[in-house]
């Protein structure tokens, strides 16, 4: 239970710092304010490291005995392989500006780890899986609703500047997606996703 324990730590650190500007933007104005945006940036990129170290090795190491809750059918496998595709778009749209994809969906690295966190949930029974997918899951619902409604209330327009730039955020996610479902999946968690 200990490796489940790290995983949680890591899980509140990473998570936590990351949903400061969200849930705790008077803190995190009222720190800058005495310490500087270096410390903050600081701050933010220990916590950061910190806890993906703690979460990674965590979850590294409670895959070696499993707890297992449900055994999922082999098939959802390739469903969350599939369901990571759209993820893998969304997540390449919410880094080039101005493009319709971010222009719809507002928030689409949000809602890309959302696909992301269910789809491995989907396809994965351990208590370490629940832990993981899960708390990205529950963070990236709560960023998201956060996010939308700061956008009601700072009237924050979303615009689209051609079809080029969407096409590219699409060209860039699908290429990113085969890259990792095809070789970089297997070689850094050990899983093919569309092995049999």
């Amino acid at each position: 239970m200990q490796q489940h324990t790290l995983l949680l730590v890591g899980l509140v650190l990473f998570l936590g710092i990351h949903s400061a500007r969200i849930f705790a933007d008077d803190a995190r104005s009222r720190f800058i304010a005495a310490r500087g945006e270096l410390a903050w940036k600081g701050v933010y990129a220990l916590l950061s490291i910190a806890g993906f170290v703690l979460l990674v090795y965590g979850y590294a190491e409670a895959r070696t005995a499993p707890i297992t809750l449900w055994q999922p059918p082999v098939w959802t496998r390739h469903v969350a392989a599939l369901l990571t595709l759209p993820a893998f778009i969304m997540l390449a749209a919410a880094y080039i500006p101005s493009n319709g994809i971010k222009a719809r969906l507002k928030h689409p690295m949000l809602l890309g780890t959302k696909t992301w966190a269910l789809a491995h949930l989907l396809s994965n029974g351990s208590l370490a899986d629940v832990l993981l997918f899960g708390g990205f899951l529950v963070w990236a619902v709560l960023c998201f609703r956060a996010c939308r409604q700061r956008d009601r209330a700072t009237g924050k327009v979303y615009e689209s500047r051609g079809a080029v730039r969407t096409v590219g955020a699409v060209a860039i996610g699908v290429v990113a997606w085969f890259v990792f479902a095809m070789y970089l999946h297997a070689a850094l968690i050990g899983v093919a996703p569309f092995a049999r």
